[in-house]
């Protein structure tokens, strides 16, 4: 089931209502939340239940034998890695194993070895990138003691697979989640009215403008030869970076706008990773889930920034290969990791400083001219490793990157999708004005909006409206892929 879907639109008021109203009690809650996740998650495709049930129960198993053998570190750390290495394998086979297997095949034809390897046709399960990783970090952070094992399956179950954040994120922590299934939840109105707002953002921001810059961004990307330089920049790249922006941030604000209807806060996902001034903060502000995630279980593991400078440098590349290689198996993802993991080098073997001690234009409504040029930098940088990522293959993000240089540049043409284009601009503006807040229809203090209703109100018709005429046009979310 999508966000962006009739059926979601019936589940989730009915969902809430029987959660608040029916199921008062916490126990039923629990149960009641779990049940709703996997028929929210089955309405895709009802077999890979069995896969996210298995991953639930084995390491919550796992869980619970890493607690039981506290004091013989041996056994914990034996079992800690049967968790791993068992969802590791159960995702490489559903997400590598052609990858791996088509690239053996052809490095072996290199040498003249013919190898007739046999390759499956698999449904990649919707979400299996991100209940994974939760259910990695679940045991790891048991066995390093920084949590207590769970020892009731149900509220285990609903931190894997609790709905609004199933399927793309964020990637939470059982030291956030678990302690909130936990406990008993009493309806908040302040929070589930802030809840409606995120979700009203979430829902303009992929149907309106995500979905929007995708028609001119495809038109571009299908026929990139026929078009000017400065069209490939600005549809092809700036409109992209656009669109898997509100795409990718705009689930994530229907998620965590969701989880407020429930009484449930999960972690910030994006702050305004396009006012970021360095590709270093870029990823401090852009899916937080899994840069944090990354940084925590793979990062410091390897010895992070306490080691000689070469060292620092190998881990951070492992770090961003491997950032590539989740987002999908293909040899473009692991090229869009390479190149931000080599920036990011560029900042370690200079000792570039990217962790300011203020924010961007803090206390001040325009950015300094060093500031608006770090800025601009640093989105043209994230633009540029955008073609990879976008690319179908090497070949094509080659000549892609070719037309920009061998195209009339300045030779402007109509774009195809003007509206995308104000839309973008639109959201640029609105976002920079509210950069401080949690997401953009947080209204607080003295100006106009904030304390006129009517305003406030105008506001959400405006949205509201834009929302339903777009919604005939709606698109899968991207990250659904990984």
């Amino acid at each position: 089931m999508q966000f962006n879907s009739l059926e979601y639109v019936i589940f989730l008021p009915v969902v809430f209502l029987l959660y608040w109203f029916v199921f008062k009690r916490h126990k039923w809650q629990n149960v009641f939340l779990l049940a709703a996740s996997y028929l929210f998650y089955g309405w895709w495709d009802w077999r890979f239940l069995l896969l996210i049930a298995f991953t639930s129960v084995f390491s919550f198993a796992c869980g619970i034998l890493i607690e039981n053998y506290k004091g013989n570190r041996k056994r914990q750390k034996a079992v800690n890695a049967l968790n791993i290495v068992v969802n590791l394998a159960i995702l490489g086979v559903f997400k590598y194993f052609n990858f791996f297997v088509g690239n053996l095949v052809e490095l072996l034809a290199r040498f003249g070895i013919s190898l007739d390897a046999p390759t499956v046709k698999i449904i990649l399960p919707v979400g299996i990138s991100f209940y994974t990783f939760q259910a990695l970090s679940y045991t790891i952070d048991i066995y390093k003691e920084k949590i207590s094992a769970s020892r009731n399956i149900i509220t285990y179950a609903t931190y894997i697979a609790f709905f609004p954040q199933l399927v793309a994120g964020p990637i939470e922590r059982a030291g956030n989640l678990l302690p909130q299934f936990g406990s008993k939840r009493v309806f908040n109105y302040e929070q589930a009215v802030d809840g409606c707002r995120q979700l009203l953002w979430g829902f303009f921001k992929k149907i309106v403008i995500a979905d929007n810059c995708a028609v001119a961004v495809d038109m571009v990307w299908n026929g990139y030869t026929t078009y000017s330089g400065i069209n490939l920049v600005v549809e092809g790249l700036f409109l992209y970076s656009i669109q898997i922006y509100c795409d990718f941030s705009g689930y994530s604000d229907i998620a965590i706008g969701t989880a407020k209807l429930f009484g449930i806060n999960l972690m910030r996902n994006f702050n305004n990773p396009y006012f970021a001034r360095s590709i270093p903060e870029f990823w401090r502000r852009w899916h937080i889930s899994l840069t944090t995630w990354l940084r925590d279980y793979i990062y410091f593991p390897l010895g992070g920034s306490r080691c000689p400078k070469p060292r620092i440098v190998l881990n951070t590349i492992v770090v961003f290969l491997v950032n590539g290689l989740w987002h999908g198996a293909d040899w473009t993802f692991l090229a869009f990791g390479l190149y931000h993991g080599l920036i990011i080098t560029v900042f370690i073997i200079f000792g570039i400083k990217s962790k300011y001690p203020t924010d961007v234009a803090q206390g001040r409504l325009l950015p300094s001219l060093r500031e608006l040029g770090m800025m601009l930098l640093t989105f043209a940088l994230v633009c540029i490793g955008r073609i990879p990522f976008r690319a179908p293959s090497l070949a094509e993000a080659a000549s892609f990157t070719s037309q920009l240089f061998t195209a009339p540049f300045f030779q402007l043409q109509h774009p195809r999708n003007a509206i995308a284009i104000v839309f973008a601009v639109i959201l640029l503006v609105i976002e920079w004005v509210q950069r401080d807040k949690q997401h953009a229809l947080q209204f607080a203090g003295r100006g106009v909006v904030a304390r006129s209703v009517v305003a406030r109100y105008a506001i959400y018709a405006a949205l509201f409206l834009c929302i339903v005429w777009y919604s005939s046009s709606v698109q899968t979310f991207i990250y659904f892929q990984f």
